[in-house]
């Protein structure tokens, strides 16, 4: 995963979310969860890291919004 830089998250109720997750499906699922509370940005695929079991996905959301 990239390093976060403090633009991401300089407004209040913006947030940045690092998702582990055994596998794609389960990334997916816990992304589409957030997506169903509040405004996410849209997400393609997950990344590995070598050495390391299970995939990782980022992505941002506005908690601002109102579920």
């Amino acid at each position: 995963m990239e390093a976060m830089h403090g633009e991401y998250v300089s407004v209040p109720g913006l947030v940045m979310v690092d998702i582990a997750a055994a596998d794609d499906q389960t990334a997916f699922a816990f992304h589409a969860a957030l997506a169903a509370m509040w405004a996410t940005t849209a997400v393609e695929r997950t990344t590995r890291d070598s050495g390391h079991p299970g995939v990782r996905l980022r992505c941002y959301l506005d908690m601002r919004q109102r579920p």
